[in-house]
């Protein structure tokens, strides 16, 4: 039993991981899109932009058209999508055709990772829920880390068609997989759509998405110009900026299991604790940043904040309303790209106008908002061990 649980979920992280590749592998290969089409790189841009906006639109919304629906019929149907996606692209001659074939996708991105965020804590007990939501956190964390270098060395060394063509592998790998391996999971009780709105009456649950969006500006205001930080005020070459960015990489992964962990002890103190200790780490990276040496060791810790604070973000807001697992994931999923958006807008006003070193100001304001929304939700002393174990498979 516990060997089929631990291929569940893996598999489930399989394809979390298969999607996040296609999002975030486009980067490594944009100034490749754009010789390949003959467009500005800031139009191949629209492929990244507009995946985005498609995720925050249908965050809310699609998860809960689907909420009653045999969740492995549905995880079917968003790999099957994002594979033919994955094809059109790799023969499209025409930008346009290339940018639909990314966009449709995108909208059912976060139907996948709801449902298998969902049914990976209803896998476990009640107690175990963070830690099982945490192992497929890391297929969040792998696609957004290591998409964009895979993509970027195979499309240099061969074509974008072929760095096209990994992304349609790992989705195909996804799909037979739970095609195979995942037995029918039907909705043993379904939830109109009414009852799972009503969520949104809470004062407790707009306490989390606020206090998510804060958290996600806090994390990716700074994180999103962190190679610019290393060229600018550390003043090391690409060489080591790569090196850095790995570094940052492998810590965000050991950071999905740091999160389990903290969550699964006290989640409760470890959500007032995580402002405060990202906090020290901006304050340290703003007064070392110039030193090699430190930086490697600061960006290492950054790391796994950034994996503990998506855990952590996912946690608030679905243990608020663990009634309507879906699509509290949905709203957890559109929060989170809310804070990014806003977060990397600020985080650009700021260094603009004051410079890069300058830019952890920002991260540290958005850490203090969040903090006033934690302990206003922690006040209301209602408190939720998980957010999806109310669900069965």
């Amino acid at each position: 039993m516990e060997k089929q649980k631990t291929l569940f979920i893996f598999i489930l992280t399989i394809g979390v991981f298969g999607i996040l590749n296609t999002e975030m592998g486009i980067v490594g290969i944009l100034p490749l899109v754009a010789d390949h089409f003959h467009i500005s790189v800031s139009k191949a841009g629209l492929l990244v932009s507009l995946f985005a906006i498609a995720v925050a639109i249908s965050g809310p919304t699609l998860p809960l058209l689907f909420s009653g629906f045999n969740r492995k019929k549905v995880m079917l149907l968003v790999l099957g999508v994002f594979v033919l996606g994955n094809m059109v692209s790799i023969f499209a001659t025409n930008f346009n055709v290339a940018l639909i074939a990314r966009v449709i996708p995108a909208f059912l991105h976060p139907v996948y990772v709801s449902i298998a965020l969902t049914a990976a804590a209803a896998s476990v007990n009640r107690e175990d829920a963070p830690r099982a939501t945490s192992k497929v956190f890391m297929g969040v964390t792998g696609g957004m880390v290591l998409g964009a270098p895979i993509s970027s060395f195979i499309g240099s060394s061969t074509s974008i068609q072929m760095a096209m063509l990994f992304f349609t592998i790992v989705n195909a790998i996804a799909f037979f997989a739970v095609l195979l391996f995942v037995p029918s999971m039907p909705v043993q009780q379904r939830l109109s759509y009414g009852s799972q709105l009503s969520v949104l009456k809470k004062s407790i649950t707009w306490l989390s998405i606020i206090g998510v969006i804060f958290i996600n500006a806090a994390m990716y205001g700074v994180s999103s110009y962190l190679a610019e930080y290393l060229e600018t005020i550390t003043n090391v070459n690409g060489g080591t900026i790569s090196l850095m960015l790995f570094i940052f990489g492998g810590a965000s992964i050991l950071g999905n299991i740091v999160a389990g962990k903290v969550l699964t002890t006290n989640p409760l103190k470890s959500v007032a604790l995580f402002p405060f200790i990202l906090g020290a780490v901006y304050i340290v990276l703003f007064l070392m940043g110039e030193f090699t040496g430190p930086m490697a060791f600061i960006v290492f810790v950054f790391g796994i904040m950034i994996a503990v604070g998506n855990n952590i973000s996912q946690y608030w807001i679905t243990s608020a309303a663990p009634e309507a697992p879906e699509f509290s994931n949905g709203l957890f999923l559109a929060s989170g790209n809310l804070g990014v958006a806003t977060g990397t807008s600020v985080g650009g006003l700021v260094i603009s106008g004051m410079g890069t070193q300058y830019v952890v100001l920002g991260g540290l304001l958005f850490l203090i908002l969040s903090l006033v929304f934690i302990l206003l939700r922690n006040s209301l002393h209602i408190t939720h061990p998980t957010g999806n174990s109310s669900t069965n498979l």
